[in-house]
């Protein structure tokens, strides 16, 4: 193929993109820590927000141009890309610009629906003229080559190109589901159906779009200008446009995977507080699917200036307790002093006074765990401020009654939940 048989196609492809990342949405389904902030803004893995990974696949694919589009509670979003993404050189065309929803003057509306967020930015997408448009989710966890995808767009000659996973077909019921032919070109396209279409030559799996699209530019206007005349559209891209584009155009479906292993890499949505909470402790173990030390591809942030984390040795009742943290990542900042730690994901600055037990559970930035508390299974919001002796998740009822408790039994803590102001700037 061409894409073999040039090594540059890729890179020139990769600087003929720019890309649209959806940034809006409130992500409803992870409770209460999208009350204050949306969904792209959620802390993960320690030190990261799930922004950071789809802007840092452009920037380690060689995409420069980015645009962020904004809209529910995005202070603390704009906060964060505007920290640590500001390195970019605009004399040499690069950019990651924050794009808030605006009011459009035929209607004083938000953004409609994901077509509608980019539908409005097109006088944008005009201005800086790319051959090719990539779309994307801003609130998935994954490492992924783009011009990979682009360049095997470009070779099948699509209108659009839809990245795609494998998924159990019980699982793929929470997400838009894919029929295609043995060419690699989309039949059908449903969104969260009750019965998902298998796989060819496999019953148990089902082909779910990741909500990462490929298009070419004048396509992309084509049908974005249909969708925005059509009275009865959602302006969603998974119910609207591209069943419009399987009809009218040709659709492509580009499976991902290891180019080296053949093996599908580690892809997730953490869009519920289980799968949240699921997601970031499978980085604690020895070896996770999604490596975070990968100097090859790295996952780049805005961090603050913190000191390193320090572990304390305290007299209580005539007895030294060691601060200890075992099988568990802690960050900058954080103090762990006469407690135990184990199995738990700390973020920065989290303090945890004596005699105090935290396990299983992701503790965000800015938490303080007070003395003799006991915290097991449960997700800490950031800012709480835990009252010395407090329980949380040994006894479900009256978690239940307190706090959030998830279906998968994570129990949620808020600062709210404790009766407690913090800085709704999350």
């Amino acid at each position: 193929m061409f894409l073999e048989r040039n090594p540059r196609f890729v890179s020139r492809l990769t600087r003929d993109t720019m890309a649209m990342i959806l940034a809006g949405g409130r992500g409803g389904r992870l409770a209460n820590l999208t009350d204050w902030r949306t969904k792209p803004a959620v802390p993960f893995g320690g030190k990261f927000r799930l922004i950071d990974f789809p802007l840092s696949n452009c920037i380690n694919s060689g995409i420069r141009r980015i645009q962020v589009l904004t809209q529910y509670k995005a202070h603390s979003l704009i906060q964060h890309v505007q920290r640590g993404w500001g390195f970019l050189r605009g004399e040499f065309g690069e950019f990651v610009e924050l794009v808030p929803a605006q009011q459009r003057l035929d209607q004083p509306l938000w953004y409609a629906g994901t077509a509608d967020a980019v539908y409005q930015s097109i006088d944008i997408i005009q201005a800086h003229a790319p051959e090719y448009v990539l779309v994307l989710a801003g609130d998935h966890v994954y490492k992924m080559d783009y011009g990979t995808m682009i360049a095997r767009h470009v070779e099948s000659g699509a209108d659009m190109t839809v990245g795609c996973v494998e998924m159990e077909r019980d699982r793929a019921r929470a997400f838009g589901v894919m029929r295609v032919n043995e060419e690699g070109v989309v039949q059908s396209f449903s969104e969260k159906p009750d019965d998902p279409p298998a796989i060819p030559g496999d019953p148990e799996r089902a082909l779910v779009s990741m909500g990462i699209y490929v298009f070419n530019r004048e396509y992309l206007f084509r049908v974005l200008r249909h969708d925005a005349e059509r009275q009865d559209s959602s302006r969603d891209f998974g119910r609207d446009v591209i069943p419009e584009a399987i009809r009218s155009a040709r659709v492509a479906a580009y499976l991902f995977r290891d180019p080296q292993t053949n093996e599908q890499p580690y892809w997730r949505d953490v869009g519920t507080v289980d799968a949240f909470y699921e997601a970031n402790q499978e980085l604690i173990g020895a070896s996770p699917e999604l490596d975070i030390y990968d100097e090859e591809w790295p996952i780049w942030t805005y961090q603050a200036q913190l000191p390193p984390a320090k572990f304390i040795n305290v007299p209580v009742s005539g007895e030294n307790l060691p601060g200890m943290a075992v099988d568990s990542m802690v960050s900058g900042g954080d103090i762990i002093a006469g407690s135990l730690v184990r199995h738990s994901l700390l973020f920065s600055q989290v303090h945890v006074r004596p005699n105090s037990l935290v396990e299983d559970s992701v503790i965000l930035p800015a938490v303080t765990v007070g003395q003799g508390a006991r915290i097991r299974h449960a997700v800490i919001d950031e800012g709480c401020d835990i009252p010395n002796g407090m329980v949380i998740g040994h006894d479900p009822e009256q978690d239940r009654r307190r706090f959030h408790v998830s279906p998968g039994g994570v129990v949620l803590v808020t600062p709210e939940m404790l009766g407690q102001e913090v800085d709704h700037v999350r």
